[in-house]
């Protein structure tokens, strides 16, 4: 009898190990191109930190006039990184960076610094959001933040794959997680503030995942980050 139970109690122990960590309310923002030969790291080392942290792929737009036009970039990821350097004072956007919290920022590749500083961002204080889907759009429920703040609403394709005709990663096959397809603001929190309400989302989305964060205003710190989903993902 003593035997089983233990083989019972290893049993769950071994089960519970295999259960993949929860996400924690990090953002990591990867600018990228599919046009930029040093992307394919870049892009698996998000797909590994998807696991653990909540991860955003903005595609920007300026390698497309090189030989490959991204089907996935958007001049208002363009935008959105030159904000970043302005704000961390480097000489201009580059490919592929990734983004912590709105606080860090380092070459996309550099998997010592993406585990290092979402480890640092876990351990700052975080506004709760709280996500749950509706038969049009999403429920959004936030505490007030300690700061003024702003609401952003991305929708993301869980996952995508392209096969890559021209430019520096031709004849690839490339994959992707969590691209954006759609990043705007919905609203303004004053410190101490809260936000409840529901938010239409676009046809399909359903099938996205959804990520919702709280920044300060001129793309500086995020004070928190919630994701949900696509049901046929969890």
């Amino acid at each position: 009898m003593l035997r089983h139970l233990l083989l019972a109690a290893a049993s769950v122990a071994l089960s519970a190990s295999a259960i993949a960590p929860e996400r924690a309310p990090v953002l990591v923002e990867l600018f990228t191109s599919e046009g930029c030969s040093s992307f394919p790291p870049a892009d698996r080392l998000l797909e590994r930190l998807d696991a653990q942290a909540i991860v955003l792929s903005e595609h920007v737009d300026y390698w497309d006039r090189l030989g490959w036009k991204d089907r996935f970039s958007s001049h208002v990821f363009t935008e959105r990184q030159e904000a970043y350097a302005r704000e961390f004072g480097v000489d201009g956007p580059y490919t592929p960076q990734m983004v912590v919290d709105g606080a860090a920022q380092f070459v996309g590749n550099d998997a010592r610094s993406a585990d290092d500083e979402i480890a640092k961002a876990a351990r700052s204080p975080k506004v709760r959001i709280q996500l749950a889907r509706t038969g049009t759009g999403i429920r959004i429920e936030i505490d007030g933040p300690p700061n003024r703040a702003e609401i952003w609403l991305v929708v993301a394709d869980n996952s995508a794959l392209s096969q890559v005709a021209a430019g520096g990663n031709k004849g690839h096959e490339l994959h992707h997680v969590a691209v954006v397809r759609s990043l705007r603001k919905i609203g303004s929190l004053k410190r101490g503030g809260s936000f409840g309400g529901e938010v239409a989302l676009p046809a399909g989305a359903a099938a996205q995942r959804i990520v919702v964060f709280l920044q300060e205003p001129g793309q500086a710190r995020v004070l928190g980050a919630a994701v949900i989903l696509p049901e046929a993902a969890k």
